[in-house]
């Protein structure tokens, strides 16, 4: 065959275009890559791979095809009408996130019908005119996102309504002075929407339903970003009562039904201001080389019955919330911190999972008991560390104690404390070793006064303390998730919600493979779990001391999924486990209840739960995780605003940590409190952005602002009710210069 005929006969873009129509008809329901596609085409001339390329380029901007990736195509069955969730912009560069799919629709304030953020709308594709967008059109609103709103109130002489923060309405909320419910300007309130925006009437009315008191009151503002996530920030009544109805008595019928490790030595390690106890650890030596290491949680299926008024109200928080300066726990207090509580001295129902470890800390057996426990101590992980540190132990090198010299460990049970870290770490060194992903991600903590102020704000690492609690918490949840995932041959292995987070995104991981390569390392692009982990902690060890460690860590975060509670096993990509459970939390996670009520049913021969149900229930368990999440980041952002209010002007060192299209996000090296330097203070120069290389560049001078470069920034501005702080790059010569005049 000569040369340019080996794909046969040459084919034009139409002739090609109307294979690929062909193609994408005949598999409706499959994503394509371009791999597939050539081979069932059999293009196999790079001419007609490039023209099939742009073909399909051009069918995903007339919306015939689904871009799913960068290489990958399907064809789009869903029409020109969809249905989404509305994202409002204070930009007014408004936008529908379509069910199923990530990539959001534009949408014009003209063409929004008034939706509010959160909305469940239909809307219809618009003709995609040349070059521009696509965009949409709502047709109706299928569900408002939320009746309540939150904000600050405005009293004038004739009506009052209500600032939102960032002003996302479009429309203020006018509120009749007889609605008011006593609120006064600059009042925080909790306002119900009485009348939605439409076309006859652009404005929205609304009520007061409840005053949070004066803008700037340290509690007033943690209750308010709690009200502007839909979270309680006030107890039901009906279910405290219910709580204090429970006495936490333990029968004799309690003792008989459960193993008694009163008399076995148990400790609970926790942070030291913390004041529920919900894990703790028994240990006691049953031969040479094999010890007895007992995880005991609290018992809250015990005194939370399934439909109960106090369960109504777990399940419908689904997770405690931890703010700066306050937690909002799922469960009464009465519960949380007293009956359920592992307290020291005190005894306590236990779920457990009880192991036999030999020396190399591998599992010789195991059992999944109800117990009756009594704690010995109650250790703060400051105390355990400065144990393990008194006895030879060096923090973070992963090596245990030293053998113990003639006269013993120093410290209080440091012989317990000490073989518990020496297992531990054994366990430790083998998830790693079998792909378990190494991210030593580090906490930003504050230090706030009787107010509520800030007066410190720092990283908080995790120490060899931390991280011996955590392993065998880790090794319970695993163990659990074995013991009814892994169902015999034949037999279909009965429900349970599993803690799953799936393989990383393969776009976002190539986009790391080729970032990193520009700074001397190697991401190899791997086709199972285990390598890909592997992969990624070997990058993590060569960064780990070099200046670009941390903006290379961000990239790599981005890759990852977002773990989530299903009962449609995946495993654990992050753990590396195939089989993986929340069962140690069940005091702050609902989920957790879920499982220690199902070992329950299970182990006394019930059958397997409703399929349906139970994901319904771990979906509303992982959409509340978010949620928490926001409301906890969002508490973070106001202490921070709130801790650099007095330092406008101030100039601080610090390194880039995010970069977008209309700004940079600088980390102050010091105090670690993030702000933006918005694009329009970029005076220097034109700056693009570079996505793929998470830099901006300027047009003339050709300047580079890269993630993770060190900078100079000043203090420009601090605005607490959005939550937002502003810096400006410092330039020390322009400095000089404006001073010499």
């Amino acid at each position: 065959m000569g040369k340019g005929k080996k794909g046969g006969k040459r084919l034009t873009k139409k002739q090609l275009t109307e294979k690929l129509l062909n193609l994408f008809q005949s598999h409706p329901d499959e994503v394509l890559s371009f791999k597939d596609i050539f081979h069932m085409l059999h293009l196999d001339t790079h001419p007609l791979k490039m023209l099939a390329i742009d073909v399909m380029e051009e069918m995903a901007w007339d919306d015939y095809l689904m871009k799913i990736a960068d290489n990958k195509y399907q064809l789009n069955t869903k029409g020109q009408l969809l249905e989404g969730t509305f994202i409002r912009k204070t930009n007014g560069k408004n936008a529908v996130k379509p069910d199923n799919d990530e990539t959001p629709i534009f949408v014009s304030e003209r063409n929004s019908m008034f939706a509010l953020n959160g909305d469940r709308v239909r809307v219809a594709l618009l003709a995609r005119r040349k070059n521009h967008i696509r965009e949409a059109q709502v047709l109706e609103i299928l569900e408002h996102s939320k009746n309540t709103i939150v904000g600050r109130l405005h009293v004038g002489k004739d009506l009052a309504y209500l600032v939102t923060p960032n002003n996302i309405y479009s429309h203020d909320i006018i509120i009749p002075k007889r609605k008011l419910k006593g609120g006064k300007t600059d009042d925080k309130a909790v306002v119900k929407i009485t009348q939605w925006p439409s076309a006859e009437h652009k404005d929205m009315l609304g009520e007061v339903v409840d005053i949070l008191g004066a803008t700037g009151d340290n509690d007033v503002e943690m209750n308010t970003i709690l009200a502007q996530y839909g979270l309680p920030y006030i107890y039901p009544k009906n279910v405290e009562e219910a709580a204090n109805q429970i006495t936490g008595e333990i029968t004799e019928k309690d003792l008989a039904e459960r193993e008694d490790f009163r008399d076995v030595f148990t400790c609970t390690i926790d942070p030291k201001d913390a004041k529920d106890f919900d894990d703790a650890l028994s240990f006691k030596e049953l031969d040479k080389g094999l010890y007895q290491v007992g995880v005991h949680i609290a018992d809250v299926s015990h005194y939370v019955k399934e439909g109960s008024v106090i369960d109504k109200e777990a399940y419908k928080r689904a997770t405690s919330v931890y703010l700066v300066d306050r937690t909002i726990p799922m469960l009464p207090e009465r519960l949380c911190n007293f009956i359920c509580s592992l307290r020291p001295d005190e005894e306590k129902l236990a779920y457990s999972v009880i192991f036999n470890l030999d020396d190399e800390a591998n599992i010789k057996a195991y059992r999944i008991v109800h117990t009756v426990i009594k704690s010995n101590h109650r250790y703060a992980y400051e105390e355990v560390q400065q144990i393990l540190e008194d006895n030879g132990v060096i923090d973070g090198t992963g090596e245990p104690a030293p053998k113990a010299p003639k006269d013993g460990y120093k410290g209080e049970n440091a012989d317990v404390l000490i073989m518990l870290d020496r297992l531990a770490k054994k366990l430790r060194a083998n998830r790693f070793k079998n792909g378990s992903v190494k991210f030593d991600r580090e906490e930003l903590h504050f230090d706030v006064d009787e107010k509520g102020k800030p007066t410190r704000c720092y990283f908080k690492r995790s120490h060899d303390a931390n991280k011996l609690i955590e392993e065998f918490m880790l090794l319970a949840n695993k163990t659990v998730a074995e013991s009814i995932g892994k169902a015999g041959r034949a037999k279909k292995a009965k429900v349970l919600p599993y803690r799953v987070h799936d393989n990383p995104d393969p776009t976002k991981l190539e986009t790391l493979r080729e970032f990193v390569v520009k700074f001397g390392y190697k991401l190899k692009s791997t086709s199972t779990k285990g390598a890909t982990a592997r992969s990624l902690n070997k990058l993590m060890e060569e960064v780990s001391e070099k200046p670009e460690s941390t903006m290379i860590q961000m990239v790599a975060l981005r890759a990852m999924m977002k773990a989530k509670y299903s009962v449609h096993n995946i495993g654990h990509f992050g753990l590396a486990f195939d089989y993986y459970t929340h069962f140690t939390s069940p005091i702050r996670r609902y989920p957790d209840t879920l499982v220690h009520r199902l070992l329950t049913r299970y182990a006394e021969g019930g059958r397997s739960v409703n399929e349906k149900r139970y994901e319904e229930l771990c979906e509303h368990c992982s959409d509340m995780e978010l949620v928490a999440q926001s409301a906890e980041r969002d508490s973070i952002k106001y202490k921070m605003v709130e801790f650099m209010g007095d330092k406008l002007g101030e100039v601080y060192d610090a390194h880039i940590s995010g970069i977008t299209s209309f700004g940079i996000y600088a980390e102050i090296d010091e105090n670690h409190c993030e702000g933006m330097v918005p694009m329009r203070d970029l005076q220097d120069d034109y700056y693009d952005f570079d996505e793929r290389n998470f830099c901006l560049i300027g047009r003339r001078r050709h300047h580079k602002y890269q993630l993770g470069d060190a900078i100079k920034i000043q203090v420009a501005r601090t605005d607490l009710e959005k939550k937002q702080l502003d810096f400006t790059i410092y330039d020390e010569n322009r400095e000089n210069k404006k001073n010499k005049r």
